[in-house]
């Protein structure tokens, strides 16, 4: 299948082929082997789709893993991360022999299943089945929307396809459904998806759970689909995958019947899908394909150099992009250098300073003070994208002066439908992809539906932005069941993800100022209900969201009054009349728990002094709290579920009010 070989007659290039084909199967094989821990099943009944598209049909440069046009691959099965692990190595990534050997050892660059940011080419973090599948509609998103972008004439610097293997497990999962059913709708042509279709998974035979229609499932998505009957038939895999190339206006799936574990002695069982084959079931295996059976993580000579034709031709595909994208900057300088900034991560000079202050006479709930900043900034900042989950009229992210991305690719607002799950890991694709900062939003209490996704991106440190509203019981009469209680802490235990839960329209500005600047995951937690609005001038908003939390008033140290979010104004109430029964509060506004640990301890002690009383108020949960207050403070929240009543009412009956506040601070104080 080579297109650099030469002087090869087919036999000769179809024994060249079967070679290389092996060799990466055994430097899976006995990647799993020497850890005694892994997957090998997987891996030797898909090495042939890999070889093929590595060897025959990706866009890459092993030597610039970063190039921005290059072909995504997505191995959403990541269990099967010894499959790519190889082919990495094999095509001239610096992987090297030795980080093969390291698989699934302590700090080594290849672990269990593949992580964004240890080994080079691997594009997005995989695992948790489906994930993968649904952050590569996120890539091919962020590629048809760039595509529509830049693209011109006969100017094409984005032009380049995503390619996933997945399994069984993967279209089992949820996800997996929703995010097959926004390709379609999103008419994804770019996105090719090979089905490593092996009828069997970690229980058995695949019959015992999974009996549906994959083929007219996909079909109803509005989906190419093929069926490739042998998976170590070369010739009709190619033949498919050129096929789905061919077609632009659909997803294509491409099923391929493959033997797990194949060539081994537990091929095509359970037996071989989770554990090291065995020493006596390896050397049995290599034996059965021919290859060298006392030999370990071993590439022969011709095989080696085979699979390194990856790194002139990639040089070469790169080489010829760049002269064709100089011609693009020099026709369209100014897109040129949107493009340039844009995939560096670079936001624009004085991008800030469209950012908006809100005035003080009128009360404004954060959501619709979020809509304004988006709006504010969406010229400045023309890779913001994204949209909501059937929900933009009330979680108030879309972009005014832009269609929609299903209407015109070059629209900023994508209508995800109600797919939570699937529009977040989509997030995380198009984030993964570059030259886009992504957003998803939804009811705060959906964030449920949403968190592994966005554990996901937290994970790999995806520049992804979560925008939720309807924060709380203040959201009112649509009950406990749309009321978030334990979302806010939930979600603050994510690490590497950033919390804000900011107190009005200012503080909502800043946040989303220092979202777009931290270049890594946020998430916010916006209000329904109107809130006043805090001077920010006067209260340095800006300055002290910049450290998480910071002094709004200081009355004085007889007790320090915390919030967040809407409770903040109530606090600031509660501190007048305290003061008027001669009680002197510090009131404190923490809009992020995250980026306050970020400082130092100095500043912490001055924000959080011992041996004061401290008072926390938010309408959540309060386990997490203590650290702030100590066990001696009070910690005033839900440790229960809302009610369904007017949004003022519920919070006043279920204890988030001024006078609670007043009273536990008389009870601490003492005076």
């Amino acid at each position: 299948m080579s297109d650099q070989q030469s002087g090869l007659d087919q036999q000769q290039q179809d024994a060249l082929d079967q070679l290389s084909i092996n060799t990466l199967r055994f430097l899976a094989v006995d990647q799993v082997e020497k850890a005694n821990s892994g997957h090998p099943g997987a891996p030797l009944g898909c090495a042939p789709i890999a070889y093929l598209l590595y060897h025959k049909f990706m866009k890459y440069n092993p030597k610039d893993p970063l190039w921005s046009d290059r072909d995504r691959f997505v191995l959403s099965n990541g269990h099967a991360s010894a499959l790519l692990y190889g082919v990495l190595h094999l095509t001239g990534y610096d992987l090297p022999m030795e980080q093969l050997m390291q698989f699934r050892q302590w700090g080594s660059h290849t672990p269990g299943h593949p992580e964004y940011g240890e080994a080079p080419g691997v594009e997005v973090t995989t695992g948790p089945l489906g994930q993968g599948f649904g952050m590569a509609v996120g890539l091919a998103i962020a590629e048809k929307h760039l595509a529509a972008v830049y693209n011109h004439e006969n100017h094409t610097p984005v032009d380049h396809h995503t390619y996933v293997l997945c399994g069984d497990g993967d279209l089992m999962e949820g996800i997996s459904h929703e995010s097959a059913s926004l390709a379609g709708t999103l008419a994804l042509g770019k996105l090719i998806v090979l089905y490593d279709d092996n009828l069997i998974s970690l229980d058995g035979p695949t019959d015992l759970s999974y009996t549906e229609d994959v083929t007219r499932r996909f079909e109803a998505y509005h989906w190419h689909v093929q069926m490739v009957d042998d998976g170590n038939d070369l010739v009709a895999i190619e033949k498919a995958i050129n096929a789905a190339k061919a077609e632009t206006t659909k997803p294509s799936l491409i099923r391929v019947r493959t033997v797990i574990g194949y060539g081994s002695p537990k091929a095509g069982t359970s037996k071989v899908h989770g554990e090291a084959l065995g020493p006596e079931a390896t050397k049995a295996t290599k034996k059965n394909l021919g290859f060298p059976e006392d030999k370990s993580f071993y590439v022969p000579d011709e095989a080696g150099a085979n699979w390194l034709e990856a790194v002139d031709k990639g040089a070469k595909a790169q080489a010829e992009w760049q002269s064709k994208f100089e011609a693009f900057n020099k026709a369209y300088p100014e897109l040129g250098a949107q493009y340039t900034r844009t995939t560096s991560a670079k936001l624009a000079e004085g991008w800030e300073k469209a950012i908006p202050t809100f005035p003080t006479e009128k009360p404004i709930a954060t959501r619709n003070a979020g809509q304004v900043v988006l709006n504010a900034v969406a010229k400045v900042i023309p890779e913001l994208f994204g949209g909501a989950a059937d929900l933009t009229a009330s979680t108030k992210t879309i972009f005014k002066d832009s269609p929609s991305f299903h209407v015109d690719p070059k629209g900023r607002n994508v209508f995800f439908g109600v797919r939570e799950f699937g529009m977040m890991a989509a997030v995380n694709g198009m984030a993964s992809h570059g030259g886009l900062i992504p957003f998803g939003s939804t009811f705060f209490t959906f964030s449920d539906y949403c968190r592994s996704a966005m554990r996901m991106g937290a994970l790999e440190s995806a520049h992804s932005l979560y925008i939720f509203t309807h924060d709380s019981v203040g959201l009112g009469e649509d009950g406990p069941t749309h009321q978030p209680i334990e979302q806010l802490m939930s979600l603050r235990a994510i690490p590497q993800l950033t919390d804000f839960r900011p107190a009005d329209a200012n503080e909502t500005a800043a946040c989303w100022q220092l979202a777009l600047e931290r270049k890594a995951p946020s998430f916010m937690a916006l209000s329904r209900q109107d809130l006043p609005v805090l001077d920010a001038e006067k209260y340095k908003v800006l300055a002290g969201a910049r450290k998480g939390a910071y002094v709004l008033e200081a009355f004085g140290k007889d007790v320090i009054l915390v919030a967040t979010g809407s409770e903040v104004s109530l606090i600031m109430k509660a501190a007048l009349e305290l003061k008027d029964a001669s009680i002197n509060a510090t009131v404190v506004s923490m809009p992020s728990f995250h980026i306050f640990e970020e400082q130092d301890e100095a500043y912490k002690m001055e924000i959080f002094p011992h041996g004061v009383p401290k008072i926390s108020v938010e309408a959540g949960a309060t386990m997490g709290w203590w650290k702030y207050i100590g066990r001696d403070g009070i910690a005033i929240g839900l440790d229960r579920f809302g009610a369904s009543a007017p949004g003022p009412i519920a919070m006043e009956k279920l204890g988030i009010s001024v006078a609670k506040c007043v009273e536990a601070a008389k009870s601490l104080v003492k005076k």
